[in-house]
């Protein structure tokens, strides 16, 4: 699967039914010596104009399925980070 093909897709937790995102406004972490991808970093909804947005931090291998249309991720909590812009 082609990155441009998972771009507008929305990005569901399995756990809670909760909407997180859409990746085409997160950012993906790929290691750079074999173009695996790492995690996905969410932005998170809450943030404030003077500061850094929050994200949500997703592990690769909590991807569950990628549909037509969304992607099912399995995580109990979410890991908000700071930093994100």
């Amino acid at each position: 699967m082609r990155l441009s093909q998972i771009g507008g897709k929305e990005i569901v937790n399995l756990n809670t039914g909760e909407r997180l995102g859409i990746v085409a406004e997160a950012d993906l972490v790929v290691e750079e010596d074999n173009g695996r991808i790492v995690k996905i970093l969410i932005p998170d909804d809450r943030f404030t104009i003077f500061s850094e947005r929050d994200y949500i931090e997703v592990p690769w291998e909590n991807v569950r399925k990628i549909g037509s249309d969304m992607i099912i991720i399995e995580q109990e909590e979410r890991k908000r980070k700071k930093g994100f812009r």
